[in-house]
């Protein structure tokens, strides 16, 4: 029933009439769920919805070939999912993230709209649940608490394999450009922020790849145990209500239309009530996080400056530093990628609280949960991108790194074979106190030649193994 005047409809669901307004496609459930819920302007990402909609247009194509739902409405579902899929409703799902701990409010929104958009589509009256109903043609076969763990994992997957993976590839790719293009300068390294033996900086930059090289594998790894689907398992894991048949052939649509494998859980009862498997994905995101930030902040140091810092690489010039001192060039995107890190990790703290917030069949902190872990997928890939194409592509190495090596005190660590542990620390304590270098002092206080000293001392010697001590 439409009051026209009011711009309202009125709709019924099992509680009882509702408001609905009237060019909305959602429902009466979804309604009393964006009243029940004024939390946020936190809504599901556009990855989640497209991945919800790949569940309810799969599930509509078995059921029809199962014979559990008329090919014409089977069809028109088909119809609107793809509809939902290409972005053409995605003002219609408006329920907040922090909601019913299942997911059951964002599920019936998507019903409602996906029913409401085919019976509109159809010629019927929107809200009359006829000829397409919400829950037994859209929904059927299915559960909130196997639907919705089996978008998470969906959208992740899509988020880290059309995405993360790719960016991180490039950026693994672009540090092993600059690890050769600055294997020829020799500086000195750092340890506990102070001076060590000379390093290489492109061996530094070997080190910022090889992070990048494993966070890809272990993502690789995760990719593995995301494809696994909860879809099938309804209501508490033992498949109540749906043909047995079901699950498998929905993963083989899902297959077929997502570009990558996904299967049937071995074990739904795992599978829906716990996040055990976000938790572990949200695990490596943080660690990449820790990873990015571990070569951002070196990146910001090392070129510090740039007369009384490091100054060893000159970052690109990508906007003014200060409002107040002229000339003044700051790291800005080392900056936003450690910002981002921070977000990740703090995203990662929540979905772990959210992991342990499973009683029994059913997890009740699924929404939280979804959005930050889709949150840092698609922030980590923004910033790695960006980290990337503006800020490695164009680093530059300088002199100073080259110039610092032979006033470095560190290089005395090639004497010890020769003269001792103890004499070398002596000499390396001489040269500090008068401002000397440790050649001058060694001169002085050894019986090697200025030719000898060349050979031992020689910075370049000290990047690598030698069998000549």
């Amino acid at each position: 029933m439409e009051n026209k005047e009011d711009n309202y409809r009125i709709e019924r669901d099992s509680i009882g009439e509702f408001k609905v307004p009237s060019e909305a496609l959602y429902g009466a459930q979804t309604m009393r769920a964006i009243l029940n819920f004024p939390i946020s302007d936190l809504k599901f990402p556009r990855n989640f919805i497209r991945g919800l909609a790949e569940i309810k247009l799969a599930a509509a194509e078995v059921n029809v070939d199962l014979g559990l739902l008329e090919p014409e409405i089977g069809d028109i579902i088909v119809q609107v999912c793809r509809e939902v899929i290409n972005g053409d409703f995605d003002d219609q799902f408006l329920v907040d993230i922090f909601q019913t701990g299942s997911g059951t409010s964002t599920n019936m929104n998507f019903n409602e709209v996906i029913s409401n958009r085919a019976i509109q589509k159809l010629g019927g009256e929107i809200g009359s649940k006829t000829p397409v109903h919400p829950n037994d043609h859209v929904n059927l076969g299915q559960s909130s608490n196997d639907v919705i763990p089996s978008a998470i994992h969906i959208s992740a997957l899509i988020g880290i394999q059309n995405e993360l993976i790719g960016v991180l590839e490039n950026f693994r790719d672009e540090l092993n450009n600059k690890a050769q293009d600055f294997m020829p300068i020799v500086k000195t390294g750092r340890t506990h922020l102070q001076d060590a033996t000379p390093i290489r900086l492109g061996q530094e930059f070997e080190g910022y790849s090889g992070q990048i090289e494993r966070r890809i594998d272990k993502l690789f790894e995760v990719v593995n145990q995301l494809s696994e689907l909860a879809i099938g398992g309804t209501a508490v894991g033992t498949g109540v209500n749906t043909h047995p048949d079901f699950a498998m052939k929905v993963c083989n649509k899902l297959s077929e239309s997502l570009g990558f494998p996904v299967n049937e859980t071995t074990n739904h009862f795992q599978a829906q009530s716990t996040l055990d498997t976000i938790v572990e994905c949200s695990g490596a995101l943080k660690t990449l996080a820790v990873s990015l930030m571990k070569i951002a902040n070196d990146i910001r140091w090392l070129g510090s400056g740039p007369r009384a810092g490091f100054g060893e690489v000159e970052l690109p010039a990508v906007q003014p530093g200060s409002s107040i001192m002229p000339g003044k060039v700051n790291p800005v995107i080392p900056e936003s990628v450690c910002q981002v890190c921070a977000q990740v990790i703090g995203n990662d703290s929540t979905i772990v609280i959210a992991g342990q917030s499973g009683n029994f069949e059913i997890n009740v902190m699924m929404p939280v949960a979804a959005y930050n872990l889709l949150q840092s997928i698609d922030i980590l890939s923004k910033a790695v991108e960006n980290f990337n194409e503006q800020c490695i592509k164009g680093l530059k190495s300088t002199s100073k790194g080259p110039s610092m090596v032979e006033q470095g005190l560190s290089i005395v660590t090639t004497l010890v074979p020769h003269i001792g542990y103890d004499a070398s620390a002596s000499l390396a304590k001489e040269a500090q106190a008068l401002g000397k270098t440790v050649k001058e002092v060694a001169l002085e206080k050894t019986d090697f030649s200025a030719d000898e000293l060349d050979v031992i001392l020689d910075p370049e010697k000290m990047t690598k193994p030698s069998d000549k001590l």
